[in-house]
């Protein structure tokens, strides 16, 4: 275990004991530990890695061992041979005969072979370096959609746990309205319809509890389940403000970067390549292919026959080169050159609206992170403004200048002001790493920013 694995582990571990608040960033580190989906982006990652290799293993030696033995039979007959001896001279009109009605018979072949020049093979080598890119790209992507979907789930137990308490203290509020509705009507100072607005009020917020309550509980179960924290222990940090950059950069700069590093549009353009080579291995199908080869054979066998015993033996050695020229395919290469061809015209479509989208969602990021903050400020002025139209609601509602009903609803309007102004901060920040994440730039210095503002 790593220096910084410990200091992890020591960190959740004191959070996980003395029951603290838990910030984004303790998060991220609990799920990079615990959440099965960083074994399938690095699982993945691994194994689109290794068609590199599979490319160089390509033009490297194939060298195959092949042996077999069993029961068999021969004959052979030559007539018409010509040979001679040292003492005799030669020969001719001599006849040779041998059998071997069962017997052993055995074989073995040691091969090699070096691809010289192969077309095809190149095309296959090309084609398998742009998958291994493709999978560093589909990495990267992953790895950017994981911390995302971290910070929303980090999200959403914050807003339910707001929007809880806002409920839960709502609840009180008018709880307490429904008995001063009561004691008010009892002196006659009251109209008993103001009892009656303040029981719909109180069982609608009994109902909007039990279902905040769900959703917290929901929330807080799928945070647990990627971190492997207690529920118990999940007191997460609310933002107090957004980290929004003062002096933005351009659309324009946002757009290029996006453009030249979105791992989206890169993994479809690495598909491009692949289809590409596609096209050309099949077009390289009836192009020659030269190779060195090596060979070395034995065959044997033996056993009894018509003349008695006889046996056979042959071996053979052989090194040079072999060329091969496809004459003939039955119209198989031109019709999978013809699929090659249409599935690179796909592709490149796809990539085509590919940049549109990342260009689209790039616009939208930047627009959400440049309006954000002027939309924090509405949001805050509308929470200051509902706070106190509220409290001057409760005062006219002592004196008897407002009624009951306008007092339900100033809290009604303050708990909405309230989880308005919560969720502008999230969203603003979402935003920001969105942003990041169209020009392939998120990573946890971006994450520690976002940390960076919420409540200690």
């Amino acid at each position: 275990m790593t220096p910084r694995t410990l200091i992890v582990a020591a960190a959740l571990a004191l959070c996980a004991t003395a029951a603290s608040a838990t910030d984004l960033w303790q998060v991220w580190q609990a799920v990079r530990q615990h959440d099965p989906q960083g074994a399938v982006n690095l699982a993945s990652r691994t194994a689109g890695a290794t068609r590199h290799e599979q490319a160089a293993a390509l033009w490297r030696p194939m060298v195959g061992l092949s042996a077999s033995a069993g029961w068999s039979s021969a004959q052979s007959q030559m007539n018409g041979a010509q040979f001679s001896t040292l003492n005799s001279g030669l020969s001719d009109q001599a006849n040779f005969g041998t059998s071997v009605n069962g017997g052993t018979a055995t074989r073995w072949a040691l091969n090699a072979k070096q691809p010289l020049y192969n077309p095809e093979r190149r095309a296959q080598s090309a084609q398998l370096d742009s998958a291994a890119q493709a999978s560093e790209h589909a990495w990267q992507l992953a790895q950017q959609d994981w911390m995302l979907q971290t910070t929303q789930r980090y999200f959403d137990v914050v807003q339910a746990e707001r929007r809880q308490a806002l409920v839960q203290q709502q609840q009180q509020a008018v709880d307490k309205a429904l008995t001063e509705a009561k004691d008010r009507f009892a002196l006659g100072d009251a109209p008993v319809t103001d009892i009656h607005e303040a029981q719909a009020r109180s069982r609608a917020l009994a109902v909007q509890a039990i279902a905040a309550g769900h959703e917290l509980d929901m929330a807080r179960q799928v945070l647990a389940d990627v971190t492997g924290l207690p529920i118990q222990t999940l007191k997460l940090q609310a933002p107090v403000g957004v980290a929004v950059v003062s002096t933005p950069e351009p659309l324009a700069d946002w757009l290029q970067r996006a453009e030249q590093n979105n791992p989206l549009r890169k993994l479809q353009q690495a598909q491009v390549d692949a289809a590409q080579q596609e096209i050309e291995k099949h077009r390289a199908v009836a192009a020659p292919a030269l190779d060195l080869v090596a060979q070395a054979s034995r065959e044997r066998i033996s056993g009894s026959g018509d003349f008695g015993s006889a046996s056979n033996t042959q071996s053979q050695q052989m090194v040079g080169v072999m060329l091969t020229v496809p004459l003939y395919t039955g119209g198989w290469r031109s019709a999978k050159l013809q699929e090659a061809t249409h599935l690179h015209a796909k592709a490149r479509a796809e990539l085509e609206r590919t940049r549109l989208q990342v260009g689209q969602m790039t616009r939208a990021a930047w627009l959400a992170v440049q309006s954000g903050q002027a939309r924090l400020v509405a949001l805050d002025a509308a929470r200051t403004a509902s706070q106190a139209r509220l409290a001057s609601t409760q005062l006219g509602r002592q004196v008897g200048d407002r009624t009951t009903l306008d007092l339900l609803n100033a809290q009604n309007d303050a708990s909405a002001a309230e989880l308005a102004w919560l969720q502008g901060q999230m969203d603003t920040m979402l935003a920001q790493l969105r942003l990041h994440a169209m020009a392939g730039q998120l990573g946890e210095t971006q994450l520690q920013t976002v940390n960076a503002v919420l409540a200690h």
